[in-house]
């Protein structure tokens, strides 16, 4: 039986990496890349036919971070297909990122040097701004845009497999503020709560049928990356996380090795997966590329409370997306 896989965000990076990977382990798929712009998705789709010639690849326009391109595509994937065995939550931004150079020279040649790559903590910032739904741009992108996409998809799904990040920091995220309106941690906030929303779907609906998984790709040069720091200051330090690699495995460096987590799952039996775990891509110094389960640091109970103020607004959501349609069918009208 063909089996249906939705990649959000893949058309480059560890998303298109993934997508190679995948048609290189089963030729039959469907691949589906969901992207919010086509022009990138169109060449994604023709670099993938040109290592895959008879593969079977689609092409969706979605955005995570608008509610309208959410609910949008949404019902193009369920006139499409019947099912989705695989949803790839990996679409993802960092808006602005402001590095803390006198921090980042210190932490490179301090023995925190690999934590500090891995993390960014104390090194990096972010401008996060509303986006037209009224919602904050990292977490409508990185967080409730996917959840409401399961939300709709919900009847085909059965695996949910998100891409997290080693930056997902409990110190991030608030309760009080899970938009992250008042500080400048929005992406790790975002992706903290993307490792307990992973943990509230398990506890909610595992026995549904529908099971889900958390990833970390380590440290990966993508578009995102290459965004926090001028192109010359990567040329300067690359021979030095090169040299690093060797000693540490978080170092994956190339999204194809960042992938290894997200392909590792694809081939496991999700009952057999720890719900509490993040599944992390790691590569040796010899460059084998492995995967490890390590314990999220995650309270279920406060897991539920965020799957529940979740619900709470996209009830708020909705309601507002609804007045939106009927004013503009009073417009057309006139």
């Amino acid at each position: 039986m063909e089996r249906v896989v939705l990649i959000t965000g893949a058309n480059s990076g560890i998303g298109l990496a993934l997508c190679e990977r995948l048609l290189t382990e089963d030729s039959q798929l469907r691949l589906c890349l969901a992207c919010r712009n086509m022009q990138r998705a169109e060449a994604a789709r023709s670099a993938l036919l040109t290592s895959h010639s008879n593969a079977h690849v689609d092409l969706l326009q979605l955005d995570v971070g608008s509610v309208k391109s959410v609910l949008s595509a949404a019902q193009e994937v369920k006139a499409r297909y019947n099912r989705i065995d695989f949803l790839y939550l990996n679409a993802g931004i960092m808006p602005n990122p402001q590095l803390d150079l006198n921090a980042f020279f210190k932490g490179l040649f301090s023995r925190n040097v690999v934590r500090m790559f891995a993390t960014a903590e104390g090194i990096l910032t972010q401008q996060d701004r509303l986006n037209s739904d009224g919602l904050q741009e990292v977490f409508a992108t990185n967080l409730f845009g996917h959840f409401l996409l399961i939300r709709e998809l919900e009847p085909l799904l059965s695996r949910l497999v998100w891409t997290s990040s080693s930056n997902a920091r409990p110190s991030a995220f608030s309760m009080e503020d899970m938009q992250h309106r008042e500080g400048r941690e929005s992406y790790s906030s975002s992706k903290y709560a993307s490792d307990m929303l992973s943990l509230a779907l398990n506890r909610q609906k595992n026995s549904q049928g529908l099971f889900s998984s958390v990833i970390c790709p380590g440290l990966v040069m993508t578009n995102l990356t290459y965004g926090i720091l001028p192109s010359f200051f990567w040329t300067l330090i690359m021979p030095v996380m090169w040299l690093i690699r060797i000693f540490t495995n978080t170092f994956t460096l190339t999204p194809h090795n960042g992938a290894e987590a997200l392909h590792w799952l694809f081939l496991q039996n999700p009952e057999s997966l720890d719900p509490r775990a993040k599944y992390h891509s790691l590569t040796s110094g010899l460059g084998t590329n492995y995967t490890q389960p390590r314990q999220m640091d995650i309270d279920e109970g406060t897991s539920d409370v965020l799957y529940s103020k979740l619900l709470e607004l996209e009830k708020e959501v909705r309601r507002k997306r609804s007045e939106e349609n009927a004013e503009e069918e009073i417009c057309a009208v006139k």
